[in-house]
């Protein structure tokens, strides 16, 4: 990313300082919010992994009117439709009218990243925002529509090793660790602990050289620190801060609900854990309906599936049974993305 910075001449900026202190005038009368011109509102982005290498599509749009002569910063920015721009994906800061390099897989990733489900065509929105000072408001376009469909993909997410007396204190093994979805140095990932009163460390790294325990219990983590214990078996929900040093493991032992089960809404049908895969799963009588997943008989930790597309997100939409059977239901949380498969026998 290459940014632009202008040197005023002394006078210049001690005259252009004096007037933003005190009251903007004429002499900073403000102009033209820049305005999107590619893609055009009501465009279409399909994205295929076959493409993954190709560019995207010219990102345009005309210069913003500060009133004065500036070197003024461009962010392209998007986000879902009638989010008002809430949490804005940032896909790029220049100095010039133009993003021309962005490839599909860059955006895919950008997309899957910030949460925007895959194989759905997602309404979006696009903007621009003009920047020269943070003493001059910004500048901004108006919202461009666009619809995008993500492809699923592979993302590679930070992540922490988990090792322990329920994998043999194995920091290399791959199969317990946990990851940061936001790569913003919070971890979460839930693990299987056959055993009651199960000792485990956290590990940046396949090795030992940098280990987090907990010495006193408090829940707080120290280089080289304690083991920590869990001290019921089961599923525990792990998340850890690695920026503050702090973490929590509770237990979450999952179960299936809804009205396509045996029971309703009124009680959960237990799932069952294979401890050599850590997926839990139940072969059940189904009626056509909706389930869910929840934790521990209560609402505090469920997974649903907001978009319909396999992938499960807390208190997500219920998942639609739409007949009658004998099914399958597999739960897989110990991946970076929680999922889930139904299979009708």
């Amino acid at each position: 990313m290459i940014k632009k910075y202008i040197i005023f001449p002394f006078l210049a900026l001690g005259l252009l300082t004096g007037c933003l202190e005190e009251e903007v005038g004429p002499f900073l009368s403000l102009g033209n919010a820049p305005s999107i011109t590619s893609p055009s509102g009501g465009t279409s982005l399909v994205l295929t992994e076959d493409s993954e290498g190709s560019i995207v599509s010219s990102f345009d749009w005309t210069a913003a009117d500060f009133g004065f002569a500036a070197g003024i910063e461009y962010k392209l920015e998007l986000d879902k439709a009638g989010n008002n721009f809430a949490d804005p994906i940032s896909l790029g800061i220049t100095n010039k009218l133009s993003i021309t390099d962005m490839t599909v897989g860059q955006l895919n990733s950008i997309l899957l990243l910030n949460g925007i489900a895959d194989n759905v065509a997602t309404p979006m929105e696009l903007r621009v925002v003009a920047t020269v000072s943070d003493k001059v408001d910004a500048l901004t376009s108006a919202a461009s529509a666009v619809t995008i469909t993500a492809y699923k993909a592979l993302i590679i997410y930070p992540k922490l090793q988990v090792p322990g007396a329920h994998q043999g204190w194995d920091p290399a093994n791959e199969t317990t660790v946990i990851f940061s979805r936001e790569s913003d140095g919070t971890f979460e990932g839930f693990l299987y602990f056959p055993d009651p009163n199960n000792e485990f460390k956290f590990t940046d790294g396949p090795s030992w050289d940098v280990n987090y325990g907990d010495t006193g219990g408090d829940g707080t983590l120290e280089a080289g620190g304690d083991n920590i214990q869990a001290p019921n078996a089961g599923f525990h929900r792990l998340r850890v801060n690695i920026n503050n040093l702090t973490y929590t493991s509770e237990v979450a032992n999952w179960g299936l609900i809804g009205s396509a089960t045996p029971t309703g809404w009124d009680s959960d049908t237990d799932l069952v854990v294979d401890p050599a895969t850590g997926v839990a799963s139940i072969t059940i009588d189904l009626v056509e309906g909706e389930i869910k997943f929840r934790a521990n008989d209560d609402w505090v930790i469920n997974l649903g599936d907001f978009d319909a597309n396999g992938s499960l997100e807390y208190d997500g939409d219920n998942i639609q049974i739409t007949e009658a059977g004998n099914y399958t239901i597999e739960l897989l949380v110990n991946v970076a993305d929680y999922t889930y498969k139904v299979t009708k026998n």
